[in-house]
């Protein structure tokens, strides 16, 4: 997803920002509809119900502790949800959203390499727990129709995340983002190259990028086996969620890190890594040693961007 100004138009059809919400970008020809599991039945009166669509089941995985996202495309989106909304095998979601065109050029054939696409770029980012059984195959697609489907991508992209789902956004961005073969050419939302930041202690020694949402630990991390006596219950609680959802796996004397992981704080990431009760703020440093503190919250009072 490039990185330009957009603008972009949140439509509430029943004046309820907790309802029904449509987006689209000013620019362009698609249009995302956002739909509680509830309120179903209201999206089936609506005339974009009748249109070929791609479509974004979302819910939460109990067992693993994160969300779940099952991607699908069809000829009439608004039949097939209704068909999922009755199937015991697909209980998980509670709401969808719903990519439709504008002016209805749509095709099955887009909307096939759209579906393939959306599997393959969700497994990359590893947000959410991908319910599809298997990631397909590239479905057949003529060059210049493949295009267009890049382009359309794109704008569902910059859609999803606008309605607070970042179903394709990775947590860390990396120079070279893993590529499946045959996989979708998706560039990155941040290209720039992330400022690497360490956290070390006694058996423990983690990479980190720290984010606009918080500080994200890299896969391959080690974290301390045990912890002190002191070490608070919240960071307790955090290391034996990540055990048992298989992010945190011993190897050795230590836990390694199995994916990337997204802490809210610094702190609460240095905690877990460390074993201990700590200030991630002076734990995390670049490789010349200046600390997470120095390098973000004090250049921003000098810059005067906190008064």
């Amino acid at each position: 997803m490039s990185q330009r100004p957009r603008t972009i138009q949140i439509f509430l059809p029943a004046g309820d920002p907790r309802g029904i919400r449509v987006a689209a970008l000013t620019t362009s020809i698609v249009q995302m509809i956002e739909v509680p599991r509830p309120l179903l039945s209201e999206f089936l009166l609506m005339p974009e119900s009748r249109q070929v669509g791609v479509y974004y089941l979302i819910g939460d995985d109990e067992e693993k502790d994160q969300l779940s996202v099952y991607a699908g495309q069809t000829g009439t989106v608004g039949k097939r949800l209704n068909e999922h909304d009755l199937d015991p095998k697909r209980e998980f979601w509670n709401r969808a959203l719903v990519a439709i065109s504008l002016t209805h050029s749509l095709t099955q054939t887009h909307a096939m390499y759209l579906e393939w696409c959306s599997i393959q770029q969700a497994n990359v980012a590893q947000r959410y727990s991908v319910e599809n059984g298997n990631a397909g195959s590239k479905p057949h697609t003529p060059p210049s129709l493949e295009a267009d489907c890049q382009e359309i991508f794109d704008t569902i992209r910059t859609l999803v995340s606008t309605l607070g789902q970042p179903i394709f956004e990775p947590l860390a961005v990396r120079r070279e983002a893993p590529q499946n073969v045959g996989a979708p050419t998706v560039t990155q939302t941040n290209p720039e190259p992330q400022l690497l930041f360490r956290c070390k202690g006694p058996g423990a020694e983690a990479t980190g990028q720290y984010t606009e949402e918080g500080m994200v630990v890299l896969k391959g991390s080690h974290a301390r086996m045990d912890v002190v006596a002191s070490t608070p219950a919240s960071t307790e609680r955090d290391r034996q969620r990540l055990i048992a959802s298989g992010e945190l796996k011993r190897e050795g004397d230590a836990y390694v890190f199995q994916r990337d992981v997204l802490f809210q704080a610094p702190s609460r990431a240095s905690n877990v890594v460390l074993g201990r009760n700590s200030n991630g703020w002076s734990e995390w440093k670049d490789p010349a040693g200046k600390t997470l503190d120095e390098l973000k919250r004090q250049k921003a009072v000098a810059s005067g961007a906190l008064g």
